[in-house]
Order: C-alpha cells, then structure tokens, then sequence
C-alpha cells in the first residue's frame, strides 16, 4: 500500500468510478480513478464542483495503478472543496429516541439509561412502523401530545419536513487519515457513521462517500438552539475517501441498501462496534435531497449527510454513563461499495487549525495559473 489510497477503496474499485482530491507539493489536485488507473485531473478541473458542474469526470494526466499508489509527497484529502456541507438529522427511529432522551436528560448521560427505557417501550414500535408525513404520523404525533410525550426531534422524525442544517463551512472538512476534533469542554459525545451524497447546484446526486458527523450529545441536549455548537467546530466533520460515482455498477439504490460499519478502538482497549443499516431510513435519501434543495442557493452544488442508526449506549467507564470518546480513539467507518474513512480523536483545540479557507484556496490556485479552471 502507497499513500493510503488503496486500502481505502472498497473490493471491487477496479470496477468503480471515484473522484477526489489529494494534497501534492504545490497544493491540492483532483484526482480520479477508473479501470484501476490514478488520473490527475487538475489541468481539466481544478475543483470536484467544478469537474460535477461541467460534467468533466474523464480524462486528465495518468498518474499509474492504483497499487502503485500517489506520488511521492502526495496524500488524500476530502473529497469536496467548494460544495456547501448540509447534514440531516433524527432520519432513523433509533436516532430520533435518542434525540428525545438528551433533550429530556438535558445533556446528563447518567439521566438516559431510564429515559430510554420509557420512551421505548412507549413509541419504540410505532415510530419504527410510521411513514413521516402520512396520516399516521399525524395520528400518532396526537396520541403522543396527550400523553406528554412530544417533542420537537418527533416532530421532525414523522412530521412533514426533514431536519437539514449546516454541518460545517466549505473547504472546512477533513479527509481520511486526518485528526477528528471533540470539544474539549463536551462530557457526551459521539461519532456518526453515515453515506454522504455529493451534488451539484441542481440538485443531480453525482454519487455517494462516507461521513462522520461528530456529535456532542450534551450540547444539543441542554438545547436544540446549541445544534450549532454541537456540530460545527474545528475538525468536526470527516468526509472520505473518495466519491464513488454514479454509473451501471453503482447507483442510488445501492445506497439505499448500505450497510455502514463502524468500530472505535480506544487507547486503554476499548472497543465498540456498530452500524448503519441504510434500508432502516425513515425517508428516502432523493426525499432528503429534494427537502435540502432550497430556491438557487447552492451555486456550487452541496452534500449531504443522511443521517443515522447509529447511537451508541454500551458504557464505557462506569455502568449507566454510556459512551463518550476519548483523545486518541480511531474510529473507522467502512461500507463494501464505498471504501474506508479512518480518523483519531482529538480535541478541536488541539486538532490542526483549520487554514485553508476560500480565499487561500483561490490565491494558490491563481498562483498555479488554474483559476479559470475552477
């Protein structure tokens, strides 16, 4: 293995089609791969939302087999530069319970254990069977308000309207092989592992990657007007390896059936498994697309996080206090079609400062003479 590219592709990449980016010595590149081949596609398209935009996924400077890996000094980064990052929450009725038991625990994870018990055994089976938005729903949300159980994450678990919201500012993401930042000051925590789709101003889903959406489970659980907070910090959002595209071997339905694995292996030998059932998602993921595509506001198209199964309670030091990360877990998130996205856990005050925004973006590639290639 060279440079980390392969083995973060899925088995069967001789068979797929991928865009990315990857870090030369005079700044990032897009790369893509085909027939097993590295091309360098920068002197064609020098951003992926400009390479989606325009449709230019061919071509470009062959750099060599995928076993022979990057160049010397090369490594992966993200796979997205210029798309705005968009996330949705609470899609899963695993999540939308847990979502409930922060917000009535008020971000205590020694509160949830009882809560969680109650909530289960009242909406468990019915939030899992109902269709958001149908008639149903709205039954079930008014059984629900009578017994004094509603909540907002309810709401928009089987109400009409999906959760979206910012994850994080362009160009702020990080790619495979990079630190995953925590608040320091967060006490419950905890990764995402979920399929992230990548599309253009239109709203056309190109194709699909993997994400992780670190969450900070007590934050959002004092308030929901913290998601923000929650969400949003330096080195909070993983996305990688690479964008599988869209082609006869891989479409939205092999989405749709996604098995998203996840495994943390802590620094004192901990470890916990888990996973992402995509074919367990309250709504379908077009539905999250369409629901995200607001009126021409994303001129340089967007991705989209489509949320989670996944919501560790397993504890980790003392019994009832659940599961919360620790400086130094290597969380990976894997799926057979879309490759492997690694991390290591550290605080976002220690994690590396995030420095390559728009405009130290722009001005090295006007250096490199690509800006017309954008």
């Amino acid at each position: 293995m060279a440079n980390g590219i392969l083995e973060s592709l899925p088995a069967d990449y001789l068979h797929g089609h991928f865009i990315g980016r990857a870090q030369s010595p005079d700044g990032p590149c897009v790369v893509t791969i085909e027939g097993g081949i590295i091309y360098d596609l920068t002197g064609l398209a020098a951003t992926v939302s400009g390479a989606l935009a325009r449709g230019t996924i061919t071509g470009g400077k062959p750099i060599g087999p995928v076993e022979a890996g990057l160049p010397e000094g090369w490594s992966l980064l993200t796979p997205i530069d210029l798309q705005t990052i968009k996330a949705s929450g609470v899609t899963f009725a695993v999540s939308a319970i847990e979502r409930v038991i922060e917000e009535r625990a008020r971000g205590d994870a020694s509160a949830a254990a009882a809560i969680r018990a109650q909530l289960e055994d009242k909406v468990g089976a019915g939030i899992r069977a109902v269709v958001p938005g149908s008639d149903a729903a709205a039954q079930l949300k008014a059984v629900l308000i009578e017994e004094g159980m509603w909540s907002q994450y309810l709401e928009v678990a089987i109400g009409p309207d999906a959760e979206i919201f910012s994850k994080a500012p362009t160009l702020s993401a990080v790619g495979t092989g990079a630190p995953v930042g925590v608040r320091s000051d967060s006490t419950w925590n905890n990764p995402e592992p979920e399929v992230v789709l990548v599309c253009d101003a239109h709203g056309k889903v190109w194709g699909a990657t993997l994400g992780n959406d670190v969450n900070l489970r007590d934050f959002e659980g004092r308030s929901a007007l913290l998601l923000s907070k929650a969400k949003d910090n330096n080195a909070s959002c993983a996305i990688g390896p690479l964008i599988r595209l869209f082609d006869d071997s891989f479409t939205i339905d092999d989405v749709r059936a996604a098995d998203v694995e996840l495994t943390i292996d802590g620094p004192e030998g901990y470890r916990l498994e888990g996973r992402n059932v995509m074919a367990e998602i309250s709504r379908d993921p077009l539905d999250l697309v369409a629901q995200c595509l607001s009126e021409h506001h994303y001129p340089d198209g967007f991705v989209l996080f489509c949320g989670t199964l996944f919501a560790p309670t397993q504890d980790r030091d003392q019994p009832g206090a659940g599961f919360t990360h620790k400086v130094g877990d290597v969380v990976t998130i894997r799926s057979n079609r879309l490759g492997l996205l690694t991390n290591t856990v550290m605080t976002s005050r220690d994690a590396p400062a995030w420095e390559t925004g728009i405009a130290a973006f722009v001005r090295n590639l006007a250096a490199r003479g690509l800006i017309d290639r954008i």
